[in-house]
C-alpha cells in the first residue's frame, strides 16, 4: 500500500509541474518543486523572469492558485517565486529557448541557433557544454546534431553534477527534440589539478634532497666515496683442427 500511494503522490507531483508550466509558457519556468508543510503546500518556481511569472498585481500567482485549488484539489496552496540568477547555467531554461528559436524561425537555421547558444553558455564560464538536437534538420529523414565544447563528465559520480534538461520544438517537418547538458563552473571536479604557484612551492617543499657526494670523518677530513666497477672479460677458446700441426 506504501508503494501505491508513492507512485500516486509522484503522478500527481508530475501533473501539477505539467500544469504550471503550460499555464505560464514555454521558456518562463526552469523547475517547480513542491514541500509539504503542515500549515499546506509549498510551490517554488525557479524562474529567469520573474516579472512575467507574478503578472501584474499578481495575476498570474491568483491564476496558479485557482488552478491548484480547483483541478488538484490542494486545500491551501502557497507559490513562491526564486529568481535564476545566470541563466546560461540552467540546461531547462537553454533548452527552452532553442526549441522556442526552432519554432519562430524554423528548422532550416538549427546550426546558428546552437552555435550561438553554445558561445554564449561557455563565455558566460561554463566548463562544457553539449547541445544535441533530434528531428527533421534538415532533410526529411530525421537525423541527430551533436555540438559541444569544453570538458563534461559522462560516467561516474561526478555525471550527477552536470545540468540536464530537455525540450521539444513543434516546427512544420515535425518534431524537433532538444538535450542540453551545462557543467557549472561552481562545481568541484576531485581529478581535477590546478597548478599554479603555491602548488609548485608546496612540491619544492616537499621533495627529496639529493644525498651528498662527500661524507666527512670524525677527524674533520673528507673522504671521497668512489665507485669501482669490475670489468669481466670473457676468452673465447677456439678449436683447431686436427689435421692443422700449426
Amino acid at each position: 500500500m506504501k508503494e501505491q500511494n508513492t507512485v500516486q503522490l509522484k503522478k500527481e507531483e508530475f501533473a501539477i509541474r505539467n500544469g504550471i508550466k503550460k499555464l505560464l509558457g514555454k521558456g518562463k519556468v526552469s523547475k517547480v518543486r513542491i514541500e509539504y508543510t503542515p500549515v499546506g503546500e509549498k510551490i517554488i518556481i525557479a524562474t529567469h523572469k520573474p516579472g512575467l511569472v507574478i503578472g501584474r498585481k499578481g495575476e498570474r500567482i491568483e491564476e496558479m492558485t485557482n488552478l491548484l485549488k480547483n483541478k488538484f484539489k490542494l486545500e491551501n496552496p502557497y507559490i513562491e517565486v526564486e529568481e535564476v540568477a545566470q541563466p546560461e547555467f540552467d540546461a531547462q531554461i537553454m533548452a527552452d529557448e532553442i526549441a522556442l528559436s526552432l519554432e519562430r524561425f524554423g528548422p532550416l537555421k538549427f546550426k546558428v541557433t546552437a552555435y550561438r547558444t553554445l558561445q554564449r553558455i561557455i563565455k558566460a564560464g561554463a566548463k562544457g557544454v553539449e547541445i544535441r538536437l533530434n528531428g527533421k534538420l534538415p532533410s526529411k529523414r530525421a537525423k541527430q546534431w551533436r555540438f559541444a565544447e569544453g570538458y563534461l563528465k559522462k560516467t561516474g559520480e561526478p555525471s550527477k553534477m552536470v545540468d540536464k534538461a530537455q525540450a521539444k520544438a513543434e516546427t512544420k517537418p515535425g518534431t524537433v527534440g532538444v538535450k542540453v547538458s551545462i557543467l557549472s563552473p561552481d562545481v568541484v571536479l576531485k581529478d581535477q589539478i590546478i597548478i599554479d604557484d603555491a602548488l609548485i612551492k608546496t612540491l619544492k617543499e616537499n621533495s627529496v634532497e639529493p644525498a651528498p657526494k662527500h661524507v666527512s670523518s670524525s677527524e674533520g677530513k673528507e673522504i671521497k666515496i668512489k665507485k669501482t666497477k669490475k670489468k669481466i672479460v670473457k676468452k673465447k677458446i677456439v678449436k683447431k683442427p686436427e689435421g692443422d700441426k700449426k
